[in-house]
């Protein structure tokens, strides 16, 4: 793993990060604690948290947030601004009013080769199959299927009227 990306660009912050080869980081970037594939491309302002792992062959657009408990795997598409959250419940303070620092991390796993659209917000603890399509602006609530195509608010499955994402095995067997 190299310790840096394969460009130069200015205004980063990269901390503790794990890089394969080729990996691309534009400039506005913060990015600490992560591991990124081989050959990904990370655009201007965008956030990957401690313990992100990003696959091989990725694109994460601009302005996208990953937070700690996010897996993609390879090749997944991230559009501009896309958000992950992974805490269900979250609170400013705790019961005593004291600043909250402590809740329960809950993973969010992309599988190879999905496209999250722009705008798309993944709440923790679920799961995004192989080949999936999220759709611009879905809020994604529950899991996705392999290969299918969801979107709306909250992120419904459509593939029966749009088909599988393209590229995708079809759902006949």
């Amino acid at each position: 793993m190299a310790r840096s990306p394969s460009n130069d660009a200015p205004f980063r912050l990269i901390d503790d990060v794990e890089f394969g080869a080729d990996v691309v980081v534009h400039p506005f970037s913060n990015l600490y604690g992560c591991r990124i594939g081989a050959g990904t491309r990370i655009g201007p302002f965008v956030e990957i948290q401690g313990g992100v792992v990003v696959g091989e062959r990725c694109k994460i657009q601009s302005h996208s947030f990953l937070c700690e408990g996010v897996e993609l795997g390879d090749e997944v598409f991230v559009g501009h601004g896309a958000l992950f959250i992974n805490d269900r419940r979250p609170r400013a303070t705790d019961g005593d009013g004291a600043l909250s620092t402590q809740f329960p991390l809950e993973r969010t796993i992309v599988g190879s080769r999905a496209s999250l659209g722009s705008g798309a917000i993944i709440l923790c603890g679920v799961s995004i199959g192989e080949r999936a399509l999220v759709g611009a602006g879905a809020v994604v609530t529950r899991d996705v299927p392999p290969a299918a195509t969801v979107a709306g608010v909250p992120a419904r499955d459509l593939t029966d009227r749009l088909g599988s994402f393209e590229g995708a095995p079809s759902q006949e067997a």
